[in-house]
């Protein structure tokens, strides 16, 4: 019931993959996205426990990348292997050069191969809502037309919903998707204090919710 699109080779040749389920008639259309930071892996958890779930039913079509960054998850690294936080990569309209430090955009917007990858899946879909799992704030931040699916996801999880993450993010995603071209964004952040199995059973409701019932 799911099927690879389409996959694309990192610097250090790990495979990024672009999934979707397979049913022909569906309502909306939903991206979930995991590991855009190499040191937040749940979300590439929770996403392999959904896809084990009978998907065979759903309303909605789920097109998904369970691990945006793979080179930055083996290192257990913020950014990507050339040291930029996918995050502040975007081009956006805010998007600026920073200092070579933790949150580094690169050079220009859109320089990396994840980056490039994300916005050719977003050229290629017409989404109607955007989930992106991080870590470790435990709030469900959200951008673009995204207050009241927020607030649905907070009172699934019991995580409060935020549109602002309280520090700026040029170039980030949610800007690039969510303020630019208004495609309800989510950034669940989950705690880092949590057992993945215990994040799961907090977490599966809202998977749930956006497949069917959203």
């Amino acid at each position: 019931m799911i099927k690879t699109i389409k996959t694309a080779q990192t610097k250090e040749n790990n495979t990024i993959t672009l999934l979707e389920t397979t049913k022909e008639n569906f309502d909306k259309t939903i991206l979930i996205v995991g590991v855009f930071h190499g040191e937040e892996p749940q979300g590439e958890y929770l996403i392999n426990q959904y896809l084990k779930t009978d998907l065979s039913n759903i309303k909605n079509k789920l097109v998904i990348i369970p691990c945006l960054n793979p080179d930055g998850k083996s290192k257990n690294q913020r950014q990507n292997s050339n040291g930029i936080d996918l995050n502040r990569n975007f081009p956006t309209k805010n998007w600026k050069l920073t200092d070579k430090k933790e949150y580094f955009g690169g050079i220009e917007p859109a320089s990396e191969i994840e980056t490039k990858f994300m916005i050719e899946v977003l050229e290629n879909y017409k989404f109607d809502a955007i989930l992106s799992i991080h870590a470790p704030f435990k709030i469900v931040n959200y951008d673009g037309p995204a207050k009241e699916l927020a607030e649905k996801i907070s009172q699934i999880t019991g995580y409060p919903a935020q549109g602002d993450i309280g520090y700026p993010t040029p170039g980030s995603f949610g800007t690039y998707a969510g303020v630019e071209r208004n495609i309800p964004t989510i950034t669940l952040e989950l705690p880092e204090d949590e057992s993945n199995e215990h994040l799961w059973e907090v977490n599966k409701p809202v998977f749930d919710y956006l497949a069917n019932e959203f």
